[in-house]
């Protein structure tokens, strides 16, 4: 498993994705949560404003990435 370190809690859900390089832009990250492609803790997420907090894992493509606190 792969872990991004945020500095700001909470993060925006598409925001997360793109600064952890899931998806190069927030614009295909929207498109990508819009479609349900976006697993938060193991269930769909379909909030493209959805918090991320230190802990929470994001799944996207079978790869999977936990956000931490610096």
């Amino acid at each position: 498993m792969k872990y991004i370190e945020i500095n700001k809690e909470p993060i925006e859900l598409f925001k997360f994705l793109k600064f952890s390089g899931l998806l190069p832009s927030g614009g295909e990250a929207k498109v990508a949560i819009e479609n349900s492609e976006i697993l938060v803790n193991g269930e769909v997420e379909t909030q493209k404003r959805k918090k991320i907090f230190s802990g929470d894992t994001v799944t996207f493509n079978e790869e999977t990435i936990t956000a931490k606190a610096l």
